[in-house]
């Protein structure tokens, strides 16, 4: 119910305040709401939004005066915030979503859900434009190209949005065990404050990381053996010239034109089957030495995505 405040000689000009359950029950029925004081429609804000009645809650924002002295007043509020925030969002309008998170500083409490509204905003965003459904590297390079806004983020680096720590945390296990079965999960999973997935899925992006890298060693070192060779016979280190310590019909008329930089015979007949599949080796090679190099092979999902 409500309490008048004053005593009846200035019954005029009296104020009323409502519990909780009498906001709830004004915006519910939509009964009149007086004079609400904006203190009074974040608790009414709040306690729609915890009740998950979205479109009433809605209802409730779009009854709310517009004009800026009111606007500014409300916006002093938190809960008006997130409420118009989670309507946002829940209806699609994600432009108005994003200008409330980025231009309003919220408490350390509500960056869980908010983040999680962002980054899903995004996802959906994306999600139309392509036209298919987003995979983990999908995710992971919107992520990259919209980060957290520093209103709704502790402002600790992260990495693949775990913090640093956590994977300081995640690597000194990895040292002792990449392979940690469901038993070793759970307990990481309690130190990291991450889920036991989380952690399997951390353990395995790193064991591929790591096959990525061996390969790419292999690769390169193969790589120089052939330039070395190269070398010793002389002559410049074009692609052409790297397959000559192993083309297989040495000693044959065909014979090196090194100023035209091909392999020809003394008939000046076409390159040999065996001279270009040398050559195409070695171009396969190179762009695998690339690709190991540009390649991302962040394929896990983070306490950030996929909320």
């Amino acid at each position: 119910g409500w309490k008048p405040r004053g005593d009846a000689r200035h019954a005029s000009k009296r104020t009323f305040s409502f519990s909780p359950s009498a906001l709830f029950l004004f915006a519910m029925f939509h009964l009149p709401m007086l004079h609400f004081t904006a203190g009074q429609v974040a608790q009414v804000c709040e306690t729609l939004e915890e009740s998950g009645d979205i479109e009433r809650l809605g209802r409730f924002l779009w009854s709310l005066p517009v004009n800026p002295a009111a606007l500014d007043a409300l916006n002093q509020h938190e809960p008006v915030l997130k409420a118009r925030a989670a309507v946002a969002f829940h209806s699609g309008n994600f432009r108005d979503l994003y200008h409330i998170l980025e231009n309003h500083k919220f408490g350390k409490d509500a960056h869980a859900r908010l983040q999680a509204m962002w980054l899903e905003s995004h996802y959906l965003e994306a999600e139309r434009l392509r036209g298919r459904p987003l995979g983990p590297v999908d995710k992971y390079r919107v992520r990259k190209k919209f980060p957290l806004p520093r209103t709704i983020w502790d402002g600790e680096q992260k990495s693949h949005c775990f913090k640093e720590r956590t994977r300081n945390l995640l690597r000194e296990f990895y040292l002792q065990d990449p392979y940690p079965n469901p038993a070793k999960k759970r307990e990481l999973a309690q130190v990291t404050g991450l889920t036991p997935t989380q952690v399997g899925n951390w353990f395995k992006n790193r064991r591929q990381r790591d096959r990525a890298a061996a390969a790419k060693n292999r690769l390169h070192q193969k790589y120089q053996t052939q330039l070395r060779s190269t070398n010793k016979m002389g002559g410049d280190t074009s692609d052409e010239d790297i397959c000559q310590p192993f083309l297989t019909n040495r000693g044959s008329p065909e014979t090196t034109d090194v100023r035209n930089g091909c392999c020809r015979s003394e008939a000046s007949s076409p390159i040999s089957v065996k001279d270009e599949d040398c050559r195409n080796e070695h171009q396969t090679m190179k762009r695998e030495l690339s690709n190991y190099e540009k390649e991302d092979f962040i394929v896990v999902d983070s306490p950030c995505s996929d909320v």
